[in-house]
């Protein structure tokens, strides 16, 4: 009987100490996650960040594109028209 009350406060003692450093890991567990949950917020709002500036980036390439392309096409039209002109001088 004697052994079992000394196995028991053994016990009862262990678990308290474990307690005491369990609520303490967890405290600093707690702390680590809210670290984390604010450095994954943060990564979010970057990423969302760098969608936004690439949209912006794809819709200025868009516009410089078009333009280009009827620069492109600006420059053949004038380019058949000195050509017709030089053709017409060439024959008088």
């Amino acid at each position: 009987m004697r052994k079992v009350i000394k196995l028991t406060v053994i016990a009862l003692a262990f678990s308290l100490v474990t307690a005491c450093a369990s609520t303490s890991d967890i405290e600093n567990l707690q702390s680590q996650v809210n670290g984390l949950d604010t450095s994954v917020k943060k990564a979010s709002a970057d990423a969302a960040d760098a969608q936004a500036t690439a949209a912006d980036a794809a819709a200025k390439s868009a516009a410089a594109e078009a333009a280009a392309n009827q620069a492109s096409q600006l420059s053949q039209d004038a380019n058949r028209k000195l050509d017709g002109r030089f053709r017409r001088s060439m024959m008088k």
